[in-house]
């Protein structure tokens, strides 16, 4: 008896330590954050993306009361970035700022990936799209419909430009319809596309707005057409393809915020209740709309749904253009 009494005075002495364990760990869950969050974003500083993750990080950090500190991890196709965040703890202190690229394109583009798009990350949600637009320089055709014109009748006078993956595979889709003698042209990002146009290189390019608003407003450069069925608020009177009599897919370049796989749920929607909450912001969506961003937030359910459908989507167009990177 003596024995089973001493026995059960010890696990008294315990339990008000596995209390204290518990109560520990639960506090550690409901602080979170409780040092400053390192957002990765696999571009150099400046760019739009890098723009889009500091005005975010900011307003998040804002709503949060901690700190949100970017880390630029440019290069390989902003894989080097999204390696070092898919090998990080899942504890929502690492995150990462991807674009479509990053999501989708690139499982299709590489015999092999040094990350898994679905299994190596937790969704937190989208952030902003950029529409992609048709454009040329003042010496280039006035409409979208002479653009094609030219196409069918000098084709051998017709290049474009591109500076990421996805206008390359938009340009590809566009020179299905203008004829395969249309020349494409590779540059490095869009201020290499955006010079050549300037330039006269190329006779169009298909790019993002952020880098080719300023062009837009000085009219130096001319907008011909949008990729996306939606209308760009800072150019309205810019038609779509389908309004240009050119059937294509709906193409946006899109961002989106994730922490490495097995982050806790509750440190996912924390950042999702911030992240949405800082993309409501009037300020923020000002901000990004004269950068050519549109705020376009997302649950984390959400984001997955749609990363899996513009996966099918681009693995078809992938296939069919016959680009691969090894």
């Amino acid at each position: 008896m003596m024995k089973i009494l001493k026995r059960f005075a010890a696990f008294a002495l315990l339990l008000p330590c596995a209390a204290i364990s518990v109560n520990a760990v639960a506090e550690v869950a409901t602080e979170f954050p409780a040092r400053p969050i390192k957002l990765v974003v696999p571009f150099p500083a400046g760019g739009p993306t890098d723009l889009l993750a500091r005005v975010v990080g900011q307003r998040m950090g804002e709503l949060m009361r901690q700190t949100i500190v970017i880390d630029n991890k440019p290069g390989a196709n902003t894989i080097i970035g999204a390696s070092a965040v898919a090998k990080a703890a899942p504890d929502g202190y690492t995150l990462l700022l991807a674009i479509d690229n990053t999501l989708v394109m690139n499982q299709h583009l590489y015999s092999r990936l040094p990350y898994d798009p679905v299994k190596d990350f937790e969704p937190i949600g989208k952030v902003a799209t950029t529409p992609l637009v048709v454009m040329t320089n003042q010496a280039g055709p006035k409409s979208m419909q002479a653009l094609v014109d030219q196409a069918k009748t000098h084709p051998s006078t017709m290049s474009y430009g591109f500076g990421t993956f996805t206008s390359q595979l938009s340009g590809e889709l566009l020179r299905k319809f203008l004829g395969k003698d249309v020349v494409p042209v590779s540059y490095k990002g869009s201020a290499g596309t955006t010079q050549a146009l300037l330039s006269s290189d190329v006779a169009f390019t298909i790019d993002g707005i952020t880098t080719a608003m300023p062009h837009f407003e000085k009219g130096t450069l001319r907008p011909l057409a949008r990729l996306s069925a939606k209308p760009i608020p800072t150019l309205p009177k810019v038609p779509s393809l389908a309004e240009a009599g050119i059937n294509l897919p709906d193409i946006e370049v899109w961002m989106a915020l994730l922490a490495p796989k097995g982050t806790p749920s509750d440190v996912v929607a924390k950042l999702n209740r911030a992240l949405t909450q800082a993309l409501a912001a009037k300020d923020v969506q000002d901000t990004l709309l004269a950068a050519g961003l549109l705020t376009d937030p997302s649950s984390p359910e959400a984001l997955r749904s749609f990363m899996t459908s513009e996966s099918a989507s681009w693995r078809k167009v992938i296939a069919d253009s016959g680009i691969k990177i090894d």
